[in-house]
C-alpha cells in the first residue's frame, strides 16, 4: 500500500477517474485515541484504488485533530505519497522486532472501519498497524499493516479498473544517502537491500520492491526531479495490458516522463503529485 496525501479529495478523485482507477467510496476515518476509549473522528478521508495485489490510499483532511495536522504538515512539504506500507500476519510480532532493532515504534494501533459491502450489508474492517518512529525512518511513515478482515477490504467490485491495474509493483524512494538508507531499510524490514543497475538499490518484498536512490539517480530514471529529500517519488503500478494503459493515460492527457526499466513514467496531476510509473504485471 502507498497511501498519498491530497488536499481535495474531489479532485483527487476525478484525477485518479482520469488515469484509471475506480476508486471506493469515501470513508471517514475514525480511531482511538487511548486503548479502550471511544472511536473519535481521525479528522481525514480516504479512497483507495484496490488492487488484485496491494492497493492504494488517498487522503485528505476533513477536521481539525491532531492526526489531520500531521498530514497537513507533510503535505506542506509536497504533495504526494507520504506512506509505504508493507503487508504483515502478525503485526504485535512485528512491533516487536522494531523495538529490538531500535525503530522506536508507539504501541500497535487498532484502525477499524465501517464498509459496504457487496450484499447491501455493512461491516467492519479490523487492522492492525506498526509503525516506525519518524525520527527512525525520515522518508515517511514506513508501518507494516496486519489485514484482520481481507474479505471486508478486497471486494471484487472494486478491483476491475479501466487502465487494467492488477497489482502494487513497488515503489520509488528518493534520499539524501542511499547506503545509509540501505542500511536502515534492511533493518526495518529484516530483508536484504541490494545495488541495482542505474544507481538504486533494490528492497524485495514477497511481492514488491522498494527502489532507493539518489535525486540524480531518480531523476535520470524516471524524468522527475525531487522537489525536497527525502521524498517518495510515487508507486509502480502492474498491468494487464501495457500499451493499452499507456493509450489510456496519453489520451487523459497524462504527461509522459521517461520509460524507465520498470515501466512507463508518468508525472501525476497536481491534486496528486509525484509520478506513478505503469508496467506490466508479474506473474503470481
Amino acid at each position: 500500500m502507498t497511501p498519498t496525501l491530497t488536499p481535495a479529495i474531489e479532485a483527487a478523485s476525478r484525477d485518479l477517474a482520469r488515469m484509471g482507477f475506480a476508486l471506493t467510496p469515501v470513508s471517514h476515518q475514525v480511531h482511538r485515541t487511548e486503548p479502550g476509549g471511544p472511536l473519535v473522528s481521525a479528522g481525514t478521508a480516504n479512497r483507495t484504488a484496490m488492487l488484485a495485489r496491494g492497493y492504494l490510499e488517498f487522503l485528505a483532511t476533513t477536521g481539525d485533530t491532531p492526526n489531520a495536522a500531521k498530514l497537513r504538515a507533510a503535505m506542506a512539504r509536497y504533495p504526494g505519497t507520504h506512506l509505504v506500507c508493507f503487508g504483515t500476519a502478525e503485526a504485535d510480532a512485528v512491533h516487536a522486532r522494531l523495538v529490538a532493532a531500535g525503530f522506536e515504534p508507539p504501541p500497535v494501533v487498532a484502525l477499524p472501519r465501517e464498509v459496504g459491502m457487496e450484499d447491501g450489508g455493512i461491516a467492519t474492517a479490523r487492522f492492525g498497524v506498526a509503525r516506525a518512529s519518524p525520527e527512525r525512518m525520515p522518508e515517511g511513515r514506513i508501518q507494516f499493516v496486519e489485514h484482520r478482515t481481507p474479505a471486508c477490504i478486497w471486494q471484487d467490485r472494486w478491483l476491475s479498473h479501466p487502465n487494467g491495474a492488477l497489482s502494487l509493483e513497488g515503489v520509488v524512494v528518493a534520499v539524501p544517502d542511499v547506503a545509509e538508507a540501505a542500511r536502515r531499510w534492511a533493518s526495518l524490514s529484516g530483508r536484504a537491500v541490494e545495488p541495482g543497475d542505474g544507481g538504486l538499490h533494490v528492497l524485495r518484498t514477497d511481492r514488491g520492491r522498494v527502489l532507493l536512490g539518489d535525486a540524480a539517480a531518480v531523476e535520470a530514471r524516471y524524468g522527475m526531479r525531487p522537489p525536497c529529500l527525502p521524498w517518495i517519488a510515487g508507486p509502480v503500478i502492474g498491468v494487464a495490458d501495457r500499451p493499452a494503459a499507456e493509450a489510456l493515460l496519453a489520451g487523459a492527457g497524462i504527461a509522459a516522463l521517461r520509460r524507465a526499466p520498470e515501466g512507463l513514467a508518468v508525472a501525476a496531476p497536481a491534486s496528486l503529485g509525484g509520478l506513478f510509473v505503469f508496467g506490466p504485471a508479474r506473474a503470481g
